[in-house]
């Protein structure tokens, strides 16, 4: 789990930022991204000189452009380093990004690596003006005489009107004003020419964002005029036209040759600027909170690993709320825990099973005619009974990427409908006029180490699908869900322990009643891996109890131990003590107090001395107080302190309630973002870059925030992120009132 305090830029009038890097690392990170800023403006200076229309080089211009703004004030690159022509786009997205301040750090006082920096300063001062000593300070060099910095030298920075600061402060306020600037001047546009303007953003914009909520696709195979199928953006701006004579006159009538927003570049841009807003909302409502981050990674259409980044924090109302941030591409998504080959083999084995007996119409057919017969024949000898409900009609399920309960079900569906599948199989090899897989499949089958490994992953996650299904659930009750860890696990051990003799009678007995050869466990062959010229001889008996059946639970062990790794049986304990469930009936003031050591960053000396008398003086006042006894878990009880004050009360005791909630276990919020990714990205859209897919599915999760948007602060940050030809309307003035 990784805890940390949100911070949010700030705008404090003298926008100096603080960082603190060390020299090593500041001039490390320096140096890597000039040498990758001198690649990229070689770059930039070549395809200038090649290209034969502007169109490429605007592109090339923006992405090196967007490449390098670093958050760490002390890492960036100078202004004055970067190509000119990418200049202006540089100062444009640290204007969006905003300045750096975090507020709540506690920074050594005597250090002379932790300096400050002027925001305006570091992209609008002019070096040619201020060539005495430390005029490179706030800008370059960075601030850190700390001792004389609130009485002295941030004042004298900010004060003097015609100072350096305050030149870049204005200069910063006429760049961000696009009707300030010289082209402006000269192409002045009527206040009508602005209103149609503003109709056609808005315009695209909305069409924007219905299709973003519904997950459709915005482009078209042919957008020509003469098309009959223009893709979904032009086609509902047609619908859109034809039916609001504003909007079609804005876009046919009044509409310029190079301002019609339909262009690719507008749609990207304008769903860019709802992610910046959604992203601003999100870190708006984390605000100085506390919060968790959740982290997993599945394959998407095109088989790329895709991470995605949730956040876990309470709000201000004491409900636990759980944010998607983005998702990020990455290439090694390789995991510390023990892994077992045979059955990672095996999994392979029961996907090709499922794609060779059910992957067409025919197949499919086949497969429930044969299941049919079987389930009659048995119903006629006496195997099995008739009733309600029983034996209804079945298909084979295909595992999913993320949820081991698909696995269960899918593991036994086969082992139902074995004879039907191993029926199918050599049907399909017989009729293939080609060789097919499908006998090799029914072979593998037939095999004493596949009913094996399908009768342990049986036993395994039938053991561990209650806890599965739990932290699928989006409502998670830490204490639930930590108590049914420890029991699984102790049932894993138990496992591990005593079950091998049973498990091997009930494998030895499927294999005679579906006549699968059974070994000698006295016979010697080779270890799993490992050559004949090695010589490395074992038991068979030796082969499947150890390097099979206990080398998969103890895999499976560990890596419950690698995931919940900050969820130790002590916390556990220590935090099932402030369950409300029963009057408190398990609260311990030593216990509770433990936390506070436990999270010792969290908590002062002051605080871990007076958390007891609180502690004794909340538990008499939660037992008599009547509303709290309708309290059943830690997101109630959050709640209803919120709702009557008493997190003011118990500051102390809140904020431990609070790091229990903040507990990362679920897994349910991760997986939905995985469904999303499979709805957006398709086998039709399995070329989209990630920046797109990312803000895609930022709309699609967090739609209660993208339907809450002001559009008119959407239509902002569009305006900003560029330099476009036409303004919006300025907004009414306000009448005055005499």
């Amino acid at each position: 789990m990784t805890v940390g305090s949100g911070s949010r830029p700030s705008t404090h009038e003298s926008q100096i930022g603080v960082a603190v890097e060390s020299e090593e690392i500041h001039q490390e990170l320096v140096s890597q991204v000039e040498s990758t800023h001198a690649e990229v403006r070689t770059l930039v200076r070549t395809e200038h000189a090649q290209a034969q229309t502007g169109q490429a080089e605007t592109q090339d211009e923006e992405e090196s452009a967007n490449l390098h703004i670093i958050v760490d004030p002390g890492c960036r690159i100078a202004i004055d380093r970067f190509h000119p022509n990418i200049r202006d786009e540089v100062k444009r997205a640290y204007l969006l990004k905003g300045p750096t301040q975090p507020r709540g750090h506690a920074f050594p006082k005597k250090n002379r690596r932790c300096v400050a920096y002027c925001f305006y300063c570091f992209l609008f001062r002019r070096e040619a003006e201020h060539e005495k000593f430390g005029h490179d300070v706030f800008s370059k060099t960075g601030y850190d005489n700390w001792k004389n910095a609130a009485n002295r030298g941030f004042p004298e920075h900010c004060r003097a009107v015609n100072g350096c600061h305050n030149k870049a402060r204005k200069c910063a306020d006429d760049f961000s004003n696009q009707r300030a600037s010289i082209s402006r001047k000269i192409e002045s546009n009527t206040i009508d020419y602005e209103k149609r303007y503003e109709v056609r953003v808005t315009a695209a914009l909305d069409i924007a964002r219905f299709l973003i909520a519904q997950g459709h696709a915005f482009r078209g195979h042919d957008e020509s005029a003469t098309s009959l199928n223009k893709g979904n953006f032009l086609e509902m701006l047609d619908w859109y036209k034809k039916r609001n004579n504003e909007v079609r006159a804005a876009f046919d009538d009044w509409c310029p040759k190079n301002a019609k927003m339909t262009s690719p570049e507008i749609q990207k841009a304008l769903t860019e600027s709802c992610a910046k807003e959604i992203s601003k909302v999100i870190k708006d409502e984390i605000g100085d909170n506390l919060f968790s981050v959740l982290i997993d990674e599945s394959r998407d259409i095109s088989i790329a690993e895709q991470m995605a980044v949730i956040v876990r924090f309470v709000n201000k109302d004491g409900m636990v709320v759980e944010r998607f941030l983005g998702l990020k591409h990455v290439e090694d998504t390789t995991s510390n825990a023990n892994s077992c080959s045979s059955f990672d083999d095996f999994f392979n084995y029961v996907s090709l099973i499922m794609t060779s007996a059910s992957s067409s119409c025919k197949r499919k057919d086949k497969l429930n005619a044969t299941h049919q017969e079987e389930i009659l024949k048995k119903l006629e000898t006496g195997e099995i009974f008739s009733g309600k409900g029983k034996h209804q009609r079945t298909n084979l399920v295909r595992p999913g990427e993320t949820r081991w309960g698909s696995h269960l079900t899918t593991l036994a569906r086969i082992e139902t409908m074995w004879n039907s599948v191993v029926k199918v199989l050599s049907m399909i090899h017989e009729d293939e006029r080609n060789t097919s897989r499908a006998g090799g499949l029914v072979r593998k089958m037939e095999s004493f180490s596949f009913v094996l490994n399908m009768k342990l992953m049986l036993k395994v996650l039938r053991i561990t699908n209650e806890l599965s299904q739990l932290l699928q659930r989006k409502d998670q009750n830490i204490v639930q869900a930590m108590s049914l860890l420890v029991d699984v696990k102790t049932r894993l051990m138990s496992l591990r322990n005593e079950g091998w003799e049973p498990l091997l009678h009930e494998v030895k007995s499927f294999c005679t009643e579906k006549k699968i050869p059974i070994p000698n466990m006295d016979d010697s062959i080779l270890r799993w891996g490992r050559s004949r010229l090695d010589g490395n001889l074992i038991t068979q008996e030796h082969h499947y109890r150890v390097d099979t059946f206990l080398a998969a639970i103890d895999a499976i062990i560990t890596e419950m131990d690698h995931r919940f790794n900050e969820v130790s049986s002590e916390l556990l304990v220590c935090f099932s003590c402030l369950d409300p469930r029963d009057s408190f009936s398990k609260f311990d003031v030593e216990k509770i107090a433990r936390l506070t050591e436990i999270y010792k960053e969290d908590f002062s000396d002051l605080d871990r001395s007076n958390i007891r008398d609180q502690l004794e003086t909340f538990i008499l006042h939660m037992r008599r107080v009547e509303q709290f006894k309708a309290c059943h878990d830690f997101g109630s009880l959050a709640i209803q302190m919120v709702k009557s004050e008493r997190d003011i009360a118990f500051p102390i005791v809140y904020r431990l309630i609070k790091l229990g909630l903040l507990l990362p276990v679920a897994t349910a919020t991760v997986e939905r973002a995985f469904s999303a990714m499979n709805i957006i990205k398709t086998d039709l859209r399995n070329k989209m870059s990630d920046e797109w897919l990312n803000d895609l599915i930022l709309y699609y999760i967090e739609k209660e925030i993208f339907r809450g948007l002001d559009e008119s602060e959407v239509r902002k940050t569009f305006q900003a992120s560029k330099n476009r030809a036409i303004d919006l309307p300025r907004p009414p003035r306000r009448p005055r009132h005499d």
